[in-house]
C-alpha cells in the first residue's frame, strides 16, 4: 500500500483544515516546497498536493508553488484543487505533474473527464469527496445530488481508473478511516482506490492493509504526519512488513 503524504496549500502556506472548513485552519509551514523536499527525503514515493485556494475559487491559484514542488522532488506528484478546464489540467501535466485529480469537474463536466482520460491515459484521477455518503463539490461547500458510489460508477464508465476517496467528516479530525465506505467502493467499482481522511495512527494503517486485495492501493496522510502522531518512516516500515 502506497503511503502518500498530503500537502495542502492555502495563501502560499502549508496548512490543514478540519473537515475542509476555512475557519478551522492550522498553518504548519510557510514553504510548501521545503515540506515536499522533507517528505521526499524521508522516503515518500508519491506526494498529494491540493490547491485549497483553487478549490474555493474555482480555478488554480498556486500554480507557481506547485511547479516549484515538481521541480524540487524526484518523485511523482498528484495535484487537485480547482482543476475544472482542459487548459488547467494540461498546464499541470506539461509542468511535470504526474497525475491531475478532477473533483468538481468529475461531477459537472463528464465530457472533460472522458476527453482527458482518452488523451492522457493513466494520468487522470478523480477525487470523490463525500459527506454522509453524498458527494460534495466546489471546495466541499455544495452538495451534489448523487452518492459517492453513483459517481464512482459513472467515472469508471468514462475511463477513470484511480479514485481518491475522502470522507469529509473525518478529514483533519484524526478519527480513523471510513473502512466500510472504502470496502464498498473497492468491491463495487473496477477502479483503484486511494483512502483519504481520518488517519491518526499506525493502527489505522494496519486496519487498511487487508483492503489492498480489494483494490485500495494507497492512503493519503496529512494531519497525523504534521502533528507527529505518525512518522513517515514508521508508516513505510509498517507497509513493508505486512
Amino acid at each position: 500500500m502506497v503511503i502518500i503524504p498530503a500537502i495542502d496549500i492555502r495563501g502560499g502556506r502549508c496548512v490543514r483544515l478540519v473537515r475542509g472548513e476555512k475557519e478551522r485552519e492550522t498553518v504548519y509551514a510557510d514553504d510548501p516546497v521545503t515540506v515536499a523536499c522533507e517528505f521526499a527525503a524521508a522516503g515518500a514515493k508519491r506526494l498529494h498536493v491540493v490547491d485549497l485556494d483553487g478549490a474555493f475559487a474555482g480555478q488554480m491559484q498556486n500554480g507557481g508553488l506547485i511547479a516549484g514542488i515538481v521541480q524540487a522532488v524526484k518523485i511523482p506528484v498528484q495535484v487537485g484543487g480547482g482543476i475544472r478546464t482542459r487548459q488547467a489540467a494540461e498546464a499541470l501535466l506539461d509542468c511535470g505533474v504526474s497525475r491531475v485529480i478532477l473533483g468538481t469537474a468529475a461531477v459537472t463536466d463528464p465530457q472533460l473527464v472522458s476527453d482527458l482520460c482518452t488523451r492522457y491515459s493513466g494520468r487522470i484521477m478523480a477525487g470523490i469527496d463525500a459527506r454522509d455518503g453524498m458527494v460534495a463539490i466546489r471546495g466541499w461547500v455544495e452538495e451534489a445530488d448523487l452518492t459517492a458510489m453513483e459517481l464512482a460508477r459513472r467515472l469508471a464508465d468514462l475511463g477513470i481508473t484511480e479514485i481518491v476517496y475522502t470522507d469529509i467528516l473525518r478529514d483533519g479530525t484524526l478519527t480513523g478511516p471510513n473502512l466500510k465506505a472504502l470496502r464498498e467502493m473497492a468491491t463495487s467499482v473496477p477502479v483503484e482506490v486511494i483512502a483519504s481522511g481520518g488517519i491518526s495512527s499506525l493502527e489505522d494503517i494496519r486496519q487498511l492493509l487487508p483492503l489492498r486485495r480489494l483494490g485500495v492501493k494507497g492512503v493519503i496522510i496529512g494531519q497525523a504526519f504534521y502533528t507527529g502522531k505518525i512518522s513517515l518512516p514508521e508508516a513505510l516500515a509498517l507497509t513493508e512488513e505486512m
